[in-house]
């Protein structure tokens, strides 16, 4: 018997609506009473299908506005999609916004213990993990203070560390490991290394090339919502990278035409 993929999705559409700012509740109403004029929406993803195994490690790879990050918020349970089916078979950890779960007038453990919770981390998990939370973040001085007196920094060390505590079959990366200083950087992709070699699911988000070619042996490439391409790493990434350089560019020993305007 064949085994099921543990992220699949299947004509896969999303949508959000378009405006130009911040709107008034006057304005919220009139839109909601006007029939005349539609709604203006933009599709963020369109008819996207892929499938990945367990222990398989993708990149996503596009310009901003791609719909990347839309992705991995189905993938996460964040929104639903519009059209289409999205199935996932495990525990996610998605580090997506460290500390968007955190309360500034907590302690460190108290928002642990908060942040773990959101999770779905239970009790006994916890307690077994505390402690290799607060070394991991580098806290242990800190850890009884309110969170409002941590620098940015420090809040999300300790988001990445629970996070990754908490034992995922899933890893969802955001552009997120600019965290703390450079070693601690290399302590965290140390660390999302690990979850590879213990055949954990890698789907990762960064323009950090380098870092995603370490990390995936596939990767997907999203442009304005549409799958352009699906496949190797190596091979999506080259393609990738040979799109995003302009078409002609001079160099100092190019030579140029003098009647060229």
């Amino acid at each position: 018997m064949t085994s099921r993929p543990i992220i699949e999705f299947r004509d896969v559409w999303k949508s959000f609506h378009r405006h130009s700012g911040q709107l008034l509740l006057r304005a919220h109403v009139q839109r909601l009473a006007s029939w005349r004029k539609p709604v203006e929406r933009f599709d963020a993803l369109k008819k996207i299908s892929f499938r990945m195994e367990r222990g398989e490690s993708l990149a996503v790879v596009g310009a901003n506005g791609a719909g990347k990050s839309t992705l991995l918020s189905l993938i996460a349970g964040l929104v639903p999609p519009d059209r289409g089916r999205v199935d996932v078979r495990g525990r996610v950890a998605a580090l997506l916004e460290l500390g968007s779960g955190f309360h500034p007038d907590l302690t460190g453990a108290e928002n642990v213990h908060l942040n773990a919770a959101l999770l779905g981390l239970g009790r006994k998990r916890l307690h077994d993990v505390f402690a290799d939370i607060v070394e991991f973040a580098e806290l242990a001085d800190f850890i009884e203070e309110p969170l409002r007196t941590y620098s940015t920094g420090m809040t999300m060390r300790l988001a990445f560390a629970v996070a990754v505590h908490m034992d995922p079959d899933i890893l969802l990366i955001d552009e997120v490991l600019a965290v703390g200083d450079h070693a601690f950087q290399a302590k965290c992709f140390a660390k999302i290394l690990d979850f590879r070699r213990c055949g954990k699911t890698i789907l990762c988000v960064s323009h950090a090339s380098g870092m995603v070619q370490q990390l995936c042996s596939r990767a997907l490439w999203l442009d304005h919502g549409d799958l352009l391409l699906d496949g190797a790493m190596a091979e999506v990434g080259s393609a990738y990278e040979s799109h995003l350089k302009p078409a002609h560019a001079y160099t100092a020993e190019t030579p140029r035409d003098s009647q060229d305007p």
